[in-house]
C-alpha cells in the first residue's frame, strides 16, 4: 500500500490557500490511488522537541562513528521516531507558505529534527553528501503575498523558500519534485483567478499519476 505524508506547515486552518492547494491535489489523487494510506502532519498542531544539546552531541557521535550512551540514545530514539514518519513514506505532499523569504518556523524545526545522519543522509569525505532516501516523489504546493516570478526582485521577495525546500529533499534522495505555486497573492491583479488556476494545476497534476 503506498503512503503519503501531507505536511501542513501554515497555521491558518482553512484559511490557508497552500493547504487548499494541497487538499485538492490530494481529493484528486484519491480518486487515481483509492489505496492511498495518507498520513497527516500538521505541524502547527504537532508536539516538537526542541533540537537541544543532547540531540546535537547524538548527532556529532553518529558522525564520528561512536556509540549513543545514555542521554545521547535516549535523544537520538526521540529523533529516530519522529524521521521514521518521513522515511516510511512514499510521497510527500507539503503545503508551505513563505514566510520572510524562507519557509515557516516550525517547518525548519521538524527538518532540523530529520534531517540526520544515518537517517536521512550519508558523508562521504571524498564526495560529499548523499541521501539515503530512494524512490519518492514530493509535491509543494506553495504561496507567498508579495513575491511572485514576474516582480521585480529583490524588491518584492526573494525566493529562499522553493529554493531551500527543493535542496534539502535533494540532500536527502528526494529528486522527483513538483512544485504547484500561488504566487504572489497580494500583489496580483486577479488573485481568484490565480487560486483557481493553481487548484486547478493541482488537480491535473494528480490526475496524471
Amino acid at each position: 500500500m503506498e503512503k503519503i505524508l501531507y505536511i501542513k506547515a501554515s497555521p491558518r486552518g482553512n484559511e490557508s490557500k497552500s493547504t487548499a492547494i494541497a487538499d485538492a491535489y490530494l481529493a484528486e489523487l484519491r480518486e487515481r490511488i483509492p489505496a492511498l494510506l495518507v498520513d497527516t502532519l500538521d505541524l502547527s498542531a504537532e508536539r516538537l522537541p526542541e533540537f537541544d544539546g543532547d540531540k546535537v552531541a547524538a548527532k556529532i557521535a553518529v558522525l564520528i562513528g561512536q556509540a549513543h550512551q545514555g542521554r545521547q540514545k535516549t535523544a537520538w530514539d526521540e529523533i529516530t521516531g519522529i524521521a521514521n514518519r518521513f522515511i516510511e513514506a512514499d510521497r510527500y505532499l507539503m503545503a508551505v507558505p513563505m514566510w520572510n523569504g524562507g519557509i515557516p518556523y516550525r517547518l525548519k524545526q521538524f527538518i532540523d529534527l530529520i534531517h540526520q545522519p544515518g537517517l536521512l543522509w550519508g558523508l562521504d569525505p571524498q564526495t560529499g553528501y548523499f541521501g539515503l532516501l530512494k524512490n519518492k516523489k514530493a509535491v509543494l504546493t506553495l504561496t507567498s503575498g508579495a513575491f511572485g516570478a514576474s516582480m521585480p526582485s529583490p524588491a518584492f521577495g526573494i525566493d529562499h523558500h522553493s529554493t531551500y525546500l527543493c535542496d534539502w529533499l535533494n540532500q536527502a534522495g528526494v529528486t522527483d519534485i513538483t512544485t504547484i505555486r500561488f504566487q504572489p497573492t497580494l500583489l496580483n491583479p486577479d488573485p481568484a483567478g490565480a487560486f483557481e488556476a493553481a487548484v486547478a494545476e493541482a488537480i491535473f497534476l494528480a490526475g496524471r499519476e
